[in-house]
């Protein structure tokens, strides 16, 4: 089978397209044929084996995983022995960053209790944009964010993947989001419905003296004091990515800001595929739709990534697989 292949970190331009052994499922596994990818943060990160955090999960001088991507749909072409739940021509979508990684590939085994159907109103290509990013947006703003009806909400980096799909999710509560990115994207984040857009490169937002119930933060890239500054009494900042010592922080010095001043500072550790079954009910009932940066051919995989690291992409960065 193809598949984009890691034998090293660097940049994206030295993965290679090349050829991959085809898997043969285990007996709780379904092998599933890829008809559609999306591009991550986690992509980036695993490729170049930055920050040094990652060498520590995947592989300290060279990558344990081999082929890189996490967010697929398509359809299942085999069944194990044990499993269940699904069967051969099921149309399935999941995030396999819990089981290994190898979505840019035609092909891969997935643990049953990894896999959930896909909706069928929406393409393959949708389908894919989803499990990661769209679970980030909902367990940021709704499980740990607690988000509640009047609150003023900021979600900085509004027009990637996870704010485009957050503010969705957000509209069926009655609150005012503030959206901050770079000013090319700001037609897209009105028309989705936020309330205000800031772009980042003109303002920064923690400095303008406006205060915020909920803070969801993809970028991370200021003291955490500044966030605190611009925190409402018991408001909440959440941070998903960006700088790791600025990850750090929040997680080593959150908990104390939280005991003096009321306010939570918090890390989300992501939880893959949990809750994709409320994503499912979100987008079968018409109040989501991922935002599809195209899609993309197979071999354009490895410059799609450095466009991602580079910011440049609204909403999902999408790749077709399989027709």
């Amino acid at each position: 089978m193809k598949a984009i292949l890691l034998e090293k970190y660097g940049v994206p331009d030295d993965l290679e397209i090349g050829v991959a052994e085809k898997p043969i499922p285990k007996d709780d596994e379904v092998l599933v044929r890829i008809h559609s990818a999306s591009v991550n943060d986690f992509d980036w990160g695993l490729v170049r084996g930055k920050p040094f955090v990652t060498r520590l999960f995947f592989g300290l001088m060279k990558p344990k995983i081999t082929i890189p991507g996490v967010d697929i749909s398509g359809v299942i072409e085999e069944v194990g022995g044990n499993v269940s739940s699904f069967k051969i021509g099921d149309e399935i979508y999941c995030d396999l960053s819990e089981c290994g990684f190898g979505g840019f590939a035609e092909y891969v085994c997935v643990p049953e209790k990894v896999v959930t159907k896909k909706p069928a109103n929406i393409s393959f290509n949708d389908a894919s944009a989803l499990p990661h990013a769209g679970l980030l947006a909902l367990q940021g703003l709704v499980e740990k964010g607690k988000v509640k009806s009047e609150q003023n909400i900021l979600i900085n980096g509004a027009g990637g993947g996870v704010g485009t799909l957050g503010i969705q999710i957000l509209k069926s509560y009655n609150v005012k989001v503030t959206g901050v990115d770079s000013g090319g994207k700001h037609e897209l984040m009105k028309s989705l419905g936020y309330d205000h857009v800031l772009d980042y490169r003109k303002v920064d937002f923690t400095a303008i003296g406006e205060k915020y119930d909920l803070i969801l933060d993809t970028k991370s890239n200021r003291s955490v004091f500044n966030y605190v500054r611009c925190l409402n009494k018991n408001g909440r900042y959440i941070t998903i990515g960006g700088s790791m010592y600025r990850l750090l922080e929040v997680a080593l010095t959150g908990w104390l800001i939280s005991l003096f001043t009321g306010k939570k500072l918090s890390v989300l550790f992501h939880k893959p595929n949990k809750g994709l079954d409320q994503i499912s009910e979100l987008v079968e009932t018409g109040q989501l739709k991922p935002v599809v940066d195209r899609p993309y051919r197979f071999d354009k995989i490895p410059e799609l990534i450095q466009y991602l690291g580079e910011g440049r992409h609204l909403g999902k960065i999408v790749v077709e697989i399989y027709k």
